[in-house]
């Protein structure tokens, strides 16, 4: 989906949910999601920042508001007009991580990054496993990091997590991911 168009809001956060529902919750990607959904305590914060120091300006917003309300435990931050280019939100995401660490919010939050052409380094562009981080518009995902040391207390082996997703992709393939991701198109149209 091009980010380069206005999108209304809510075209943004339907497109969100399905890839959601259908990539992240659907394929266990995130083991944790799926309770987050249905206690209704993720955040959709949408910005049309397309300028690092706004995206970053939205980005202090959004976690002055996340220690203003503790019943919300995460909170995806999209930016469906900006960072298109895969390289621009990797500089995005350094500087975020930076802000975090340097405004005082490092051990309290912590950044997970999802885009349209996400790229693990060294993996070529049509590798499927890059579709565990690839999402519908750019996304920074803010995590309270006390409630993910809890989940990961509970969760055998965490740290296979990454291998075991990207291991799944590979074998998923790439047109599977191209016909979900159609699908979304389309489900995206008819709302």
């Amino acid at each position: 989906m091009s980010t380069s168009a206005h999108i209304a809001d809510n075209t943004v956060e339907t497109s969100v949910k399905f890839w959601i529902e259908k990539v992240i919750v659907g394929l266990n990607f995130c083991p944790f999601a799926k309770k987050v959904m249905e206690r209704n305590t993720l955040r959709y914060a949408i910005f049309p920042a397309t300028q690092v120091k706004d995206a970053l300006s939205h980005l202090l917003e959004e976690l002055t508001l996340l220690d203003q309300l503790q019943d919300i435990q995460t909170t995806l931050l999209i930016f469906p007009q900006g960072f298109s280019n895969f390289d621009d939100f990797l500089d995005m995401l350094g500087l975020a991580n930076t802000l975090i660490e340097q405004g005082g919010y490092g051990g309290i939050y912590q950044l997970a990054s999802f885009h349209p052409d996400y790229c693990f380094d060294g993996e070529e562009q049509n590798d499927p496993a890059n579709y565990t981080n690839r999402s519908p518009f750019p996304i920074l995902h803010i995590l309270r990091e006390s409630s993910v040391e809890t989940v990961l207390e509970h969760y055998p082996q965490p740290e296979s997590i990454p291998e075991n997703n990207i291991a799944k992709a590979r074998k998923l393939g790439l047109s599977f991911f191209k016909t979900l991701l159609s699908n979304q198109n389309q489900n995206t149209e008819s709302s």
